[in-house]
Formats: structure tokens, C-alpha cells, sequence
């Protein structure tokens, strides 16, 4: 197996330094030597290269500073500051400053800098292997991604198809007529439904670019009650919203959030409750949204509340995806709002949202 190319930059004011380190390391690395720190940033404009050496002590910059300075410009060579003098006060600024790697005191042993440039580049060569894999593990991600969101979107379309016939049927006064088996094609088509579209959600919520548009919070609960309370019509809202100031957010990621908050309001009523309640109130300023909406169903354990927007967390009697919090949570991340919750599982839940007026 071929040995590795190390290349190494020796930047020094002295130039009988710079020939002694040639001497004693030209067999074992490509070496490229520096009068000066503006000579040593040429060098590094044009080569790749692998480990940096500098002499603390130069002339009009240290080594320290001439290493605070390419930080940004060329992060991944490893640096190995090399002085004549012993300062604690130095070697803390390299350490927290410079990003250094190494602290080797002059008249160099040359056993000791050997080992320690080889150290360096294993280094330096782990940096850079770290960082494609995680390149190419995001661009793998990047494709699994895509790859579920186009498949989610496909199969969503004859999904619908199915749950529109389903709708004929029941328009034609058919849907009994099999027993129990238009019901159950119902249940599974909408609960694939539902699967379906929280992975879409999850797709865009992490894709798209926040947004900044006018959210007119009267007409957006007022659409999303529309859209959910479909599956349980028993369910009673009262809806209180103060709104006399103009509010600019992502109405996409916000509709997202209120939407799965109203769903699960919903979908969580107990069966046997005869008065089934959800309250949400509004209150906007010009700083901020305050939504709070409440619910009279089954209640979350107290356990379980700081679970509850972890991914695929489910509990025993709350059988969804796992997702829906999860996308709610992640969602507020992305446009820098909060979200706590307070709940009895005698009494039901409450969440309570804050969102920034991006104004």
C-alpha cells in the first residue's frame, strides 16, 4: 500500500531553522518552507496542504495570530505551534484561539515533532473523512427523502380515489349493504390517509424555507375546524380569537401546527362523553401570537408529557402515528416558537402556543 503524500508548511523568520527542518524531514513529508507569515499564506493559496508549523515569536504577526487569521479561510490543516520560549499565557491563547493542535518547545527533538506531524495528519485526514461521510450521509438522506415524499405523494392520489367512492356509496345508501365491510375499507383508507399526510408534512416542514405572509387567524381555525371536525361531529368548539393588529408569519408551518393541535383535540374525545368541548383562543399583538386550545378528552399521563414531541412516541391509550407532535414541535423550531402543555387525565389537555409577529 502506497504511503500517504504529508504535506508540511514551516513558516519562520530564521532562516537556518527553515533549512534544518528541511534537512531533517524532506525524506519523510513534502515540505514547504516560509520566511514570513504573508509568504506562508501563499503558499497555502496554492497547495493543499496538511500541517501547519509556525514559530510563535515572528515579526510583525505571532504564530498565534497568523493562525487566527486563516481559521475561517483554511480550517483544515492542523496546526503545531513551535517556539523558543516557554509562556503559559501563549500556549492558553493557541489552545482557545488558534486552534492548535500541538505545542512543541525549540530546539526541536526531532523524534518528538516526527511523531507529532504524523499524529497531526492522522488528525487532519480523520477531519476530512468525517466530513465527506457526513456529505454523503446527507445526501443519501436527501434522496430517502425525496424518495419517500414522491412515493407518499403517489400513493396518496388513488388513496383519495378510494375514500371519494367510499362517499358514493354512502350517498347512494349502499354503505351497509356488505355488512361491515364498507366501514372497514373507510377506517383503513382514512387511517392511510392520515399516515400519508403527516409524512408530507414532515417532507415540507424540513424542506421548505421559512416563509412570511398575512395570517388572518379567524378564517385559518375557522378552515381547519371545517377540514377535521368531519370525524366527529358531537365535538363542540368555542372559538374566542383578538385580533386587531396585523400578524405576518408561515402560514403553511402554522397551519400545520394548529392543524395536528385541532386533530388530536378531536381524536382524543372520550367515547362515552356526552358534552365533548374544544376552546381555542387567540390573542394577537404586535409582538407575538398567544394560542391556547383545550380539550375535554382522555388527558395525558404525567409521564408521558415530556415524551409526548419525541418522534414515534406512543402511548398506550393514545394510538396515533407518533408523528403529529413530533411535526408540531419541529415545526414551531423552525420559526422560533414555543410550546408547553398542561393536562389531567380526568379533565383533558392543554396546549398553549406562542409565534413570534415577523414583521
Amino acid at each position: 500500500m502506497k504511503t500517504p503524500t504529508v504535506r508540511v508548511l514551516y513558516i519562520d523568520d530564521e532562516d537556518n531553522n527553515l533549512q534544518a527542518f528541511k534537512a531533517s524531514f524532506r525524506r519523510h513529508y513534502e515540505i514547504y518552507t516560509a520566511i514570513s507569515a504573508a509568504e506562508g499564506l501563499k503558499i497555502l493559496q496554492n497547495v493543499t496542504i496538511h500541517v501547519i508549523i509556525a514559530d510563535q515569536k515572528m515579526p510583525n504577526i505571532t504564530g498565534v495570530e497568523f493562525f487566527k487569521s486563516i481559521t475561517e479561510t483554511f480550517p483544515d490543516p492542523i496546526r503545531i505551534i513551535l517556539t523558543g520560549y516557554t509562556d503559559i499565557e501563549a500556549l492558553a491563547d493557541a489552545i482557545n484561539h488558534g486552534d492548535v493542535y500541538r505545542y512543541i518547545t525549540k530546539p526541536w527533538n526531532d523524534l518528538e515533532l516526527h511523531n507529532s506531524i504524523k499524529n497531526a495528519y492522522d488528525a487532519y485526514k480523520a477531519k476530512v473523512d468525517l466530513r465527506n461521510k457526513i456529505a454523503e450521509l446527507e445526501k443519501t438522506n436527501d434522496e430517502l427523502n425525496r424518495f419517500i415524499y414522491s412515493i407518499s405523494h403517489e400513493l396518496r392520489a388513488p388513496l383519495v380515489s378510494v375514500i371519494g367512492i367510499v362517499g358514493l356509496v354512502k350517498m347512494e345508501g349502499l354503505f351497509n349493504s356488505s355488512g361491515e365491510y364498507w366501514s372497514l375499507i373507510e377506517t383503513c383508507s382514512n387511517k392511510l390517509d392520515y399516515y400519508i399526510q403527516k409524512t408530507l408534512q414532515y417532507y415540507k416542514n424540513n424542506k421548505t424555507v421559512a416563509d412570511k405572509s398575512p395570517v388572518d387567524f379567524n378564517k385559518l381555525i375557522s378552515d381547519l375546524i371545517d377540514v377535521y371536525s368531519y370525524t366527529d361531529k358531537d365535538t363542540n368548539f368555542t372559538v374566542n380569537i383578538d385580533q386587531q393588529v396585523e400578524f405576518n408569519g408561515d402560514l403553511f408551518r402554522i397551519e400545520v401546527i394548529l392543524g395536528n393541535l385541532i386533530s388530536n383535540a378531536i381524536k382524543y374525545q372520550k367515547v362515552t362523553e356526552l358534552n365533548k368541548k374544544v376552546n381555542i383562543d387567540v390573542e394577537v399583538s404586535n409582538e407575538f401570537a398567544q394560542i391556547s386550545i383545550t380539550d375535554n378528552g382522555m388527558g395525558i399521563l404525567n409521564e408521558h408529557l415530556e415524551k409526548i414531541f419525541t418522534q414515534f412516541f406512543k402511548s398506550k391509550v393514545h394510538h396515533g402515528s407518533g408523528l403529529g407532535l413530533f411535526i408540531v414541535k419541529e415545526a414551531l423550531n423552525k420559526i422560533e416558537g414555543r410550546i408547553s402543555v398542561s393536562s389531567d387525565i380526568d379533565h383533558g389537555t392543554t396546549f398553549k402556543i406562542t409565534i413570534p409577529n415577523a414583521k
